[in-house]
């Protein structure tokens, strides 16, 4: 087959991006491991903030040149069909071929605005899951337990030469991890089986910590083994040793900014760290080692793949209580919600359209440090209208007219955030058993905290905005009123001067725009008094300003706290 010059032009022109993208990528991820050993936290933010933005950078860059290339064929479909065979030859062989498909994908349908997908001019997998290489020695080290659990992993920690531990400690450690593994090793059923241990051979780094990632082989037992170590004053330590899946699920959590990590055979990575998080979705993986619109992409495929014929199931609204700014809804057996702007908004809020947008392209680009879900932002979304109930569609249209519209037998969705599906806190708490709904109820003055030291005031600290995943962690996912903690101020409600001024329907005081009153915060909890008694025995500090203003003052001064990705019991 013969392509016309202009569409290898063009195929080379996204092509040549592509790999520009790739380089720029690898350049700002291989400044991790001197950023860690140099302590420069403030500089691994700002790498994530900047790695984080470099796609959309680059293809808008792609965009302008192709359109210069093209000119008035910019639009010429026939052409765009030619300019992907002839790029499918170029990617052909590529361990990354995924990556650049996407890449063409961004390309094409931020130049023609593609309702649903259009097969002809996209890469589409959407009937099928890819299949993954079998992980090679090219992506691990292999250890084989001969000699004994400890000289193992003494040779682990060897072969990651960068890292300079601190001997003292690791000698107070090792012999808690090796109880710890031998324990893990005699609940498997191949107790009398080989062993080896497989350690992905690149460091994984993530804002103050280091993470060795790899997995015990017993008979057919996989079995995560992680080490997070940290660089405090007195040299790199080995802080925690995960050995379950559940554990490094959470390492790996959506709700956490991604992982700096070298990599060289990305189809084998993602295969090895599912092999290890069977219940991870891989989208999931993909945006935690960076890779965030691969990760979009693969979900999407999901979703595509789940609604391709219709079923008894379909959309409904989300349980809940009614959201005053997004309408939500889901399906009852899939992970994700859908999430829409509203026409408009209920009172008491006075936001807009365009500042809900903001407030999430402001999450987007924040250090996420656990508390925050991941919210994927989507256009021109298309679903078959089997998939929605009547009442589903009039109160779609009714909310949200503006973003929804139907086609033919097609249900059209303008804007959308899709996220992954937690449990309402106030639901949670409702329908839990006593042990976990008091875990949350402590978890949840946690994450207030957790968010608070990362420079984050949520608005509004209602139960209905918090959510629990399925690992029991409280998370925060209703964004329309997030703020930095920074711009807040802080302040005691002043002592009313008369009986009449303390009675009176207005406050007796000035409030402005940024003022926040932490003693009214238990008030609109909305927790139970047992809950709100177990609240208050632990977070009491969360109603009086002193908390905030020293936050405040810690973030001002420049210190970043370490939040860790593990609970204490996993420390060593």
């Amino acid at each position: 087959m013969t392509i016309e010059p202009m569409a290898q032009n063009c195929s080379s022109c996204i092509h040549e991006r592509f790999g520009d993208y790739e380089d720029r990528f690898r350049r700002i991820t291989l400044r991790a491991p001197g950023r860690f050993m140099n302590r420069q936290w403030k500089r691994v933010q700002a790498d994530t903030t900047e790695r984080l933005n470099l796609y959309a950078m680059i293809v808008d860059q792609t965009e302008t040149d192709v359109r210069n290339l093209l000119k008035d064929r910019i639009a010429d479909e026939a052409l765009w069909s030619a300019a992907k065979t002839d790029y499918a030859g170029r990617i052909t062989g590529m361990d990354d071929r995924e990556l650049a498909e996407t890449f063409f994908n961004s390309v094409t349908r931020r130049i023609f605005g593609t309702v649903g997908v259009n097969r002809q001019i996209e890469f589409v997998h959407d009937e099928y899951q890819p299949t993954r290489p079998c992980p090679t020695e090219s992506v691990f080290r292999t250890y084989v337990l001969a000699g004994g659990i400890g000289p193992v992993i003494r040779q682990i920690l060897s072969d990651y030469g960068d890292l300079e531990l601190d001997r003292t400690s690791l000698e107070t450690v090792l012999p808690r991890i090796v109880e710890r593994v031998e324990e893990r090793l005699s609940k498997t059923n191949a107790r009398d089986q080989p062993v080896r241990i497989e350690m992905i051979r690149h460091i994984f780094y993530r804002g103050q910590g280091a993470y060795l990632i790899g997995r015990a082989v017993a008979g057919d037992s996989l079995i995560p083994l992680a080490m997070a170590l940290l660089n405090e004053s007195n040299g790199v330590v080995l802080d925690a040793l995960v050995l379950d899946t559940d554990g490094l699920s959470i390492v790996f959590s959506y709700t956490r900014s991604a992982f700096h990590v070298t990599v060289e055979r990305l189809c084998e990575l993602v295969g090895f760290l599912k092999s290890i998080m069977p219940a991870k979705p891989e989208a999931e993986i993909y945006s935690a080692i960076g890779y965030f619109k691969h990760g979009k992409t693969v979900l999407y495929r999901d979703v595509c793949r789940h609604t391709a014929e219709c079923t008894d199931g379909g959309f409904r609204i989300s349980p809940g209580k009614r959201g005053m700014v997004m309408v939500v809804f889901d399906m009852a057996d899939h992970e994700m919600v859908v999430k829409l702007i509203r026409d408009r908004f209920e009172t008491p809020k006075k936001t807009t359209r365009n500042k809900v947008i903001e407030q999430y392209d402001f999450v987007f680009n924040h250090y996420r440090v656990g508390r925050l879900i991941e919210a994927h932002t989507f256009e021109h979304l298309s679903f078959d209208r089997c998939w929605f109930s009547d009442d589903l569609i009039d109160h779609l249209t009714a909310e949200a007219g503006q973003t929804v519209h139907l086609v033919d037998d097609r249900v059209i969705i303008d804007h959308a955030y899709l996220e992954r599906r937690v449990t309402p806190l106030d639901i949670y708490l409702k329908v839990q058993t006593r042990n976990k709904s008091e875990a949350a109820v402590v978890d949840f003055g946690n994450a207030i905290k957790d968010l608070a030291f990362a420079n984050i005031f949520p608005g509004d600290l209602l139960l209905k905005n918090f959510g629990v995943t399925r690992h029991g962690r409280v998370v925060f996912y209703d964004y329309d009123e997030i703020v930095p903690l920074t711009a807040c101020r802080f302040r005691e409600i002043p002592q009313a001067r008369s009986y009449m001024e303390e009675m009176a329907d207005e406050p007796w005081y000035t409030v402005g725009e940024e003022d926040v009153f932490p003693e009214e915060f238990s008030r609109f909890l909305g927790l139970s008094p047992r809950h709100r008694d177990l609240f208050l025995s632990q977070h009491a500090d969360l109603l009086a300003p002193d908390f905030w203003i020293k936050a405040q003052d810690e973030i001002r001064s420049g210190h970043i706290r370490h939040v860790r990705p593990y609970h204490p019991r996993y420390r060593l």
